[in-house]
């Protein structure tokens, strides 16, 4: 060894390694709060998502509600619309709209009847194949996290907290949504429907 050349003390490499420590203990640290905030922005992004996805479908859904009549598959006549107070009810929507697209040429109408329920904590959309006594396909999941729905429908400035319709007004003119979520925060959400309806107004023989 040269002379005066000499190494690291103990105390000096305790204290290296206890800074090297608080370094490390710090970064790892970072480093999870970082990927516990990707990972809540990626679940609320995903939520803005669905409730998007939501608003689109019931936008398209209502603003292409004609007034066809359905049956059920016991054979019973059900009204254009059926719109229940909310998630109490099962379904709680129930209406056919049209403009379903047909990219297959498919043997089948070009409107479609769809229904919204809410099954535990998820809203879901039922279409049907056939219009008339069919059995549902399986249902789309649109939101998750959903404690309670509530629904009014408005005609001639008034809301109501059922529709089944009438023949001089079949169709509510507009539709009012509130989603009460599990953490408690609440959406509020107005639709027109039938956008394209105009009743035909047929004159008395004579």
């Amino acid at each position: 060894m040269i002379r005066g050349e000499r190494g690291f003390t103990l105390v000096e490499m305790l204290i290296s390694l206890m800074i090297f420590g608080i370094l490390s203990a710090a970064g790892v640290a970072i480093l999870a709060f970082s990927v516990r905030a990707q990972g809540a922005t990626g679940d609320k992004l995903d939520d803005v998502s669905a409730l998007n996805r939501l608003s689109s479908a019931l936008s398209a859904d209502l603003a292409q509600a004609s007034l066809r009549q359905t049956r059920n598959e016991a054979g019973d006549l059900l009204p254009a619309f059926t719109g229940e107070s909310g998630s109490t009810a099962v379904p709680m929507l129930r209406f056919v709209r049209g403009g379903w697209s047909n990219l297959d040429d498919a043997r089948r109408a070009s409107e479609q009847k769809v229904e919204y329920r809410l099954t535990d904590t998820m809203l879901e959309r039922i279409a049907y194949p056939m219009l008339d006594g069919a059995e549902p396909l399986p249902p789309a999941a649109l939101l998750g996290n959903v404690r309670q729905v509530a629904l009014r429908y408005r005609i001639d400035g008034a809301w109501a907290d059922r529709w089944q319709g009438t023949p001089r007004a079949p169709l509510p003119q507009a539709l009012e949504l509130r989603i009460l979520r599990s953490d408690g925060i609440e959406f509020r959400q107005l639709f027109l429907v039938g956008s394209g309806y105009r009743p035909t107004v047929t004159p008395n023989a004579g």
